[in-house]
């Protein structure tokens, strides 16, 4: 049992030896793993998958397709880790964002820190999040545009904001997704992607409870003759405009991620 402030710490560094079912040095390397995390007086249980490096960095092969072995090996097991108990007032005293991330498929979740934002020349603020062992996620505004470290990646995702009002797709138009394939091969997924305003929703966060619009974005490939659809929803603040929860397709390997804002930072 540790005070809250150990917490922070604990999110920021490396705690080896204490993963679920293996530890370093073993084939866990190349998949999702768990480190410490502490909460108040509960203990939690951190999510990371290895061996990526940040966003600009290239991805390794080998260790790509381990991930993807691992990852498909725990959906057919179905054995999701237990989820932690997370208070409002242990989040309280952490200083610097968070949100937590989870496979819907199977389960498997992960808590990132941000580490940095920027911007380019399309609309909107990325920010790049990342586990202990350097998988990250990129937003754009809260819209998923790229992952490292999942297994056929997202290697970049154009995103339908405008940089201006609140977060989260603004408006309908085309998006376009560029996959990782096989021996470091990558395809281009165009989609023809509606927003529809599904009306205010209020959703809950580790006991703190927020006026939201939930937004739906459903695509559908523009290719004549494609069939399947990728549907994005995001939750967001009527009043900040800020993202709160999403559920975002992170592509074929991963399926959907479950997105939800714990602390801000601020």
């Amino acid at each position: 049992m540790t005070q809250v402030s150990g917490m922070a710490k604990g999110m920021a560094r490396r705690r080896k030896g204490q993963e679920a079912g293996t530890g370093p040095g073993t084939g866990a390397r190349s998949g999702l793993r768990r480190a410490p995390l502490m909460v108040a007086a509960a203990v939690m249980a951190v999510l990371a998958a290895c061996a990526k490096g940040p966003e600009d960095k290239p991805i390794n092969l080998e260790i790509g397709r381990a991930v993807s072995d691992y990852i498909q090996q725990r959906r057919a097991s179905r054995n999701a880790p237990e989820r932690p108990p997370l208070t409002r007032a242990g989040l309280d005293d952490i200083k610097d964002p968070y949100i937590e991330v989870t496979l819907e498929d199977s389960g498997i979740f992960a808590y990132l820190s941000q580490q940095f934002t920027r911007q380019d020349d399309s609309p909107g603020t990325i920010v790049v999040w990342r586990t202990e062992d350097n998988v990250t996620l990129s937003l754009r505004d809260g819209v998923l545009v790229a992952t490292r470290g999942l297994g056929n990646d997202i290697l970049s995702s154009s995103a339908l904001v405008d940089g201006q009002g609140p977060k989260g797709p603004s408006h309908s138009g085309a998006r376009r997704y560029h996959i990782r394939g096989l021996d470091n091969g990558s395809w281009q997924l165009p989609m023809l992607c509606q927003r529809e305003d599904l009306g205010a929703v209020p959703v809950t966060i580790v006991e703190l409870t927020y006026p939201t619009r939930h937004i739906r974005e459903h695509c559908s490939p523009a290719a004549p003759g494609r069939a399947g659809t990728i549907i994005n929803d995001y939750w967001v603040d009527s009043r900040s405009g800020r993202v709160w929860q999403s559920r975002q397709w992170a592509g074929p390997n991963v399926g959907y991620l479950r997105i939800r804002q714990l602390t801000t930072g601020g």
